[in-house]
């Protein structure tokens, strides 16, 4: 049988509107992907998707708009494991950006020490109920860079959480769990997600609602979710905008400026936001003040 070709993804909205809240001063974007050019960065041949353009620069861009000043990059999917691009953004740009790659199985000790040392500060791993194709739960490698790097694992579950549960808990890393724990907006598994918040060592991206729900923007069925979530562990919460928001594709694109509007609808207070978009991040991500 032919491989069938990756799709080519949509755009995000070139045109981000300016958001009505302003957000405080460090405010971390938390979960998003670079791409290109392809020329020099070639998609992994087993890609489901493919994208344009949307580089460092481009976001930076996007970023001046919506008034965020950090951001936490992750390796995209299209890429498999060469995550070659995130090593060369966090190089030019060590101040404003951390990463998360997508790892080999066989990554070492020394490329772990040398991807710290250019801000690296975890590993993803995706769930086979999501993308069979990319890298699964693997603890060895997950202890390997705990004790090399102190690295985080960041999960993004496909629906099977209380499945996952105890092996993520039973990690020696810090779990950041992405896209509201993978939840199904329609269902979702709060009372394993709360008993994970309530072991100390589980964070919860609020970001990607768009993949947690069939509705359009804003996406009203997470609206409660984030609040439920704020009010029971906001001190182990970040945000993350998803951006380029790949695999769009037959669904309306969010403006990246809505996307943020709808943070003040999920955390009415600016304590909160505060704490979310700039407290928690610092934390995790070890940024540090006047070195963004």
């Amino acid at each position: 049988m032919d491989a069938v070709a990756p799709q080519l993804t949509p755009p995000p909205d070139p045109q981000p509107r300016t958001p009505k809240v302003r957000l405080p001063e460090g405010a971390c974007d938390c979960h998003l992907h670079f791409f290109g050019p392809e020329n020099k960065y070639p998609w992994a041949p087993d890609a489901r998707y493919t994208s344009a353009d949307a580089t460092a620069e481009m976001y930076f861009a996007m970023q001046r708009v919506l008034g965020l000043e950090r951001a936490v990059v992750v390796s995209g999917g299209a890429y498999g494991t060469d995550y070659r691009l995130l090593a060369d953004a966090l190089e030019q740009h060590p101040k404003r950006l951390r990463g998360v790659i997508l790892p080999p199985a066989d990554l070492a000790i020394d490329e772990i020490r040398r991807l710290y040392a250019l801000g690296v500060c975890g590993m993803r791993f995706i769930s086979k109920q999501r993308f069979a194709h990319l890298p699964p739960l693997d603890p060895v490698l997950a202890r390997r860079a705990y004790d090399a790097a102190d690295w985080q694992v960041h999960f993004y579950p496909g629906g099977d959480l209380a499945a996952e549960a105890e092996r993520l808990l039973a990690l020696p890393n810090t779990v950041v769990l992405d896209h509201f724990a993978g939840m199904d907006a329609s269902r979702p598994e709060l009372d394993v997600l709360f008993r994970m918040l309530d072991s100390g060592k589980v964070w919860v991206k609020l970001s990607g609602p768009m993949r947690c729900t069939k509705a359009d923007f804003p996406y009203p069925e997470l609206t409660p979710i984030a609040r439920k979530l704020a009010w029971h562990a906001p001190e182990r919460l970040i945000w993350g905008s998803d951006w380029p928001h790949v695999n769009m594709t037959g669904r309306a694109m969010p403006n990246d400026g809505d996307l943020v509007d709808l943070i003040a609808e999920w955390l009415p207070d600016a304590a909160l936001r505060q704490k979310i978009l700039v407290d928690n991040p610092a934390e995790l991500f070890d940024f540090q003040e006047g070195k963004t």
